[in-house]
């Protein structure tokens, strides 16, 4: 669970890779593309371009190197030629990247075309709900205070915060322990502790947290057909806060501390 400052290093590495593909998604002219399309393009830049692997394909039997969940589809959306995507729709695409043996994991939510301010809205917000979340990160603080934070921050936005799916722990494995919930109450659970690497990535839902799904099949949809969406970093617990391994050009490390 704790990562050596060299394991550090190696899995920001894997996360800088992981950065240049959502930049890379955030140039694409996503209108009129279907999400595998998508996923081919993310596959070629890992492969090919970053000499990486998909960590996801084979992962579980999934054949994938993207979740990608459009409009009211929580999580696990899986890439389709039918999935053609439209102007008006919001799509989260969930990628995960080893390199040396090391995993990145990450996801952001893209506005597609014209989109229409309640759904643009819903996303800033759960952009801002995982920063909070990240905000929270430092040795000692509690795996409640990063819940709390933004499950906090969602509800005052008039938002809901998904359940039944946290973040976790990662390195050479893509699920290791501890499992970080996005809600809770401050001062309880795991303290956090220098070394400790996971990823903090909220499910934020424009009407009630429920979930629907068919038994054993993915994807995942809100139970009211509402919006949802998602923002994933992977953070590692440095000595005085926290260090966001999956960070892109141009984006702010809002966590950053003087």
């Amino acid at each position: 669970m704790i990562k050596r400052p060299d394991e550090v290093e190696l899995m920001a590495q894997s996360g800088a890779l992981l950065a240049q593909v959502f930049q890379a998604l955030g140039q694409l002219p996503m209108e009129g593309m279907s999400t595998l399309a998508i996923n081919a393009f993310v596959e070629r830049m890992i492969v090919d371009e970053l000499k990486a692997r998909p960590a996801s394909i084979g992962q579980y039997n999934y054949a994938f190197a993207l979740n990608a969940s459009i409009d009211d589809v929580v999580c696990h959306g899986v890439p389709s030629a039918d999935d053609v995507l439209r102007s008006g729709q919001i799509v989260n695409f969930d990628i995960t990247l080893e390199k040396n043996g090391y995993i990145a994991d990450s996801s952001t939510t893209y506005l597609v075309g014209d989109v229409a301010y309640p759904a643009r809205r819903l996303v800033a917000s759960a952009y801002n709900a995982m920063w909070k979340g990240i905000a929270a990160v430092r040795p000692g603080a509690r795996l409640g205070d990063i819940g709390h934070a933004i499950e906090h921050y969602a509800r005052a936005q008039g938002y809901s915060v998904v359940r039944e799916y946290c973040g976790h722990g990662i390195g050479r494995q893509m699920h290791e322990e501890p499992q970080i919930l996005h809600y809770g109450r401050p001062g309880t659970g795991l303290a956090l502790q220098e070394g400790m690497v996971f990823t903090i990535e909220p499910m934020i839902n424009q009407g009630r947290a429920a979930i629907r799904s068919e038994p054993g099949t993915w994807p995942v949809y809100t139970r009211d057909g509402k919006l949802s969406a998602q923002f994933e970093h992977t953070v590692a617990v440095t000595r005085d806060g926290a260090r966001v391994l999956t960070l892109r050009a141009g984006e702010v490390d809002q966590a950053a501390r003087p």
